[in-house]
């Protein structure tokens, strides 16, 4: 489903100015210079982001069922992240910690350019659970980030701020490595990070639709998104501290994400507003072995990238 974008922020006052110059002067010769149009947000296509589930969905399958830290289907994972990554032009940092006995990885891709005392950071966990492939907690959100920073490599897009895209290891067993990398930046690269947004868990199949409310600026931003296709959305409760931003924000870093629901069940005033069923987990298969490709909502996982991507486009114009 294509959906479309808003235009909003200072595109919107652009397309206005230009609009209005060239009505008052009658003639393009007489105008005065239009300002420089801000690139609008692309529609991240979800065949893409479906095609990388399927990737992860292998990987697994080929490593014992799997993608957990120190477990041969994560390393996997993350090789296929970064070769997608060195081939589009980022430049890639792995980044190693160790828990629970085994080693595990962060992957950190910067795009060359823009202000790098104005970082916009997108990222998700790369890990599953043991006990399942893990593709919507949370490959959903690692393809989606994946398939972002891709787009921004594809359109060759220029920001004003420089973007980061991140991958963390770990995050089952208590936020390790999103933890590891904010607990070993300096303070003067903390104050860096102009905003973390965070996607776990975006393509639940019994979706609801959760926006962080951690930061107001980055709230409005994703809540803007979501009134412009006409999608309802609920401050998310649920996760609230259980995912990777926690760590950003217990820095003092502006943090802000989305969230399509886990364990608990859709209530019947959600049901009436979003569809699905009510008094039904949002993902039934969380944390388990049925957590595949079968279990993603793909509308849900289209309006989230789209969402994701207009986000990082409108933060770091």
């Amino acid at each position: 489903m294509k959906l479309s974008v808003p235009v909003t922020g200072r595109a919107a006052a652009a397309v206005a100015v230009a609009a209005a110059t060239l009505f008052t002067s009658g003639s393009i010769a007489g105008a005065a210079p239009a300002p420089e149009a801000v690139a609008a947000a692309p529609d991240l296509p979800v065949a893409n982001v479906k095609a990388h589930l399927t990737q992860f969905q292998s990987i697994a399958a080929a490593n014992g069922g799997n993608r957990a830290h120190g477990r041969a289907g994560y390393t996997a994972s993350l090789n296929y992240v970064k070769g997608k990554l060195d081939a589009a032009g980022f430049t890639t940092t792995v980044q190693s910690f160790t828990s629970g006995g085994r080693t595990g990885y962060n992957l950190i891709a910067d795009w060359p350019g823009g202000d790098t005392d104005q970082v916009v950071m997108a990222g998700s966990h790369l890990d599953s659970v043991t006990s399942g492939a893990g593709i919507n907690d949370n490959g959903s959100g690692s393809a989606a980030v994946l398939e972002a920073a891709l787009t921004v490599a594809r359109t060759g897009y220029q920001p004003t701020k420089h973007l980061r895209f991140a991958w963390w290891g770990a995050e089952e067993l208590g936020l390790v490595g999103s933890r590891y990398y904010v607990n070993n930046l300096s303070s003067a690269n903390r104050a860096r990070i102009s905003g973390y947004l965070n996607f776990d868990m975006i393509g639940s199949p019994n979706p609801g639709y959760f926006v962080y409310d951690d930061d107001p600026a980055i709230e409005k931003t994703f809540k803007d998104y979501f009134a412009g296709i006409g999608v309802p959305t609920e401050i998310e409760t649920e996760g609230d501290g259980r995912s990777d931003h926690a760590p950003f924000k217990s820095a003092g870093v502006p943090v802000g994400g989305l969230f399509t629901g886990a364990s608990r069940a859709k209530t019947a005033a959600q049901a009436a507003k979003w569809g699905g069923t009510s008094g039904q987990a949002f993902d039934r298969c969380y944390h388990s072995s049925c957590d595949t490709t079968s279990n993603i909502n793909d509308t849900a996982l289209d309006r989230n990238a789209d969402a994701l991507a207009y986000a990082v486009w409108e933060l770091s114009e």
